[in-house]
């Protein structure tokens, strides 16, 4: 498993993941909302975490530099 992304890539998906959990822990966003963004951090920041996305595969996207 390659890393296919990069830097800016990862940090924009953690500050996205954690505006979503601020939002819920305020009680900003629940119920089915509060689910579907949750599951959305989730991934952001496990993708963010290993470099590797998975939707990038099947359109050979990558952001990361590679040497």
């Amino acid at each position: 498993m390659k890393k296919n992304m990069g830097g800016a890539d990862r940090i924009i998906r953690l500050i996205i993941a954690a505006i979503i959990a601020v939002l819920y822990f305020t009680g900003q966003i629940s119920g089915t909302l509060a689910i579907i963004l949750g599951i959305i951090a989730i991934a952001f920041l496990l993708t963010s975490l290993i470099g590797w996305c998975p939707l990038y595969v099947p359109f050979k996207i990558s952001t990361c530099k590679h040497e």
